[in-house]
């Protein structure tokens, strides 16, 4: 049976997932979920506080796909995805940023969000994002952004979830109703950015892990 992981997104720019060409992919962040997450399992991201998005869903992804960051990096299919700092907005937030050195084998990460603002490597997110070499694939996804609906509470009641920090798992079958009203919210429209990140106009920032906020 497959699972649901259910989790708040802190940030939305469009970068963790990023819904871009049409394939959502989990790149970065929640590496926890990017390791146990099985291909038939949905992810459903929640709105919440930081977001003045309480209750209300940003994104669900199936995962149908999955791959190493060095697959990631030299397909073709995602070369789209590598980031673009000076480039529009779906560029500079691009999640294809890790692939190893050939010669010494270290991970080096391209100029991104997760980037010190010099554009220089920022270790500690390096460290955390590729703790998971795993990068979710998705080809059934809907992605609502700042548009994100308001979920009846009563579906997230009947499954007990509440805006807590990390990750809740379930099984399909507990939340098949939640899954079944996001799809109707999205009127069927399937692999679609249907409504820009929350944070699109921010693109230009920088997440620190060490001081934990943007910069």
């Amino acid at each position: 049976m497959s699972k649901v992981y259910i989790y708040v997104v802190r940030y939305d720019f469009g970068f963790a997932p990023n819904p871009f060409g049409g394939v959502c992919t989990l790149a970065c962040c929640m590496p926890v979920i990017r390791r146990t997450a099985s291909q038939g399992d949905w992810l459903i991201g929640m709105g919440g506080r930081d977001l003045k998005a309480t209750g209300r869903c940003v994104y669900a992804m199936r995962v149908t796909g999955e791959m190493t960051f060095n697959q990631y990096w030299e397909s073709d299919q995602y070369r789209g995805k590598r980031p673009v700092r000076n480039g529009s907005p779906k560029k500079m937030v691009g999640d294809n940023v890790y692939h190893t050195d050939p010669e010494t084998g270290a991970w080096l990460q391209e100029n991104c969000v997760h980037s010190q603002p010099s554009g220089q490597q920022d270790q500690p997110n390096t460290l955390h994002d590729t703790g998971t070499d795993r990068v979710l694939i998705s080809e059934e996804f809907y992605y609502f952004g700042a548009d994100a609906p308001e979920v009846p509470p009563k579906l997230l009641e009947q499954i007990g979830y509440r805006n807590w920090r990390g990750h809740r798992v379930y099984q399909q079958e507990q939340c098949q109703k939640l899954l079944n009203w996001i799809a109707r919210a999205a009127a069927g429209r399937t692999n679609h950015v249907l409504g820009d990140p929350f944070q699109y106009r921010m693109s230009d920032k920088r997440y620190s892990r060490t001081q934990n906020k943007l910069i």
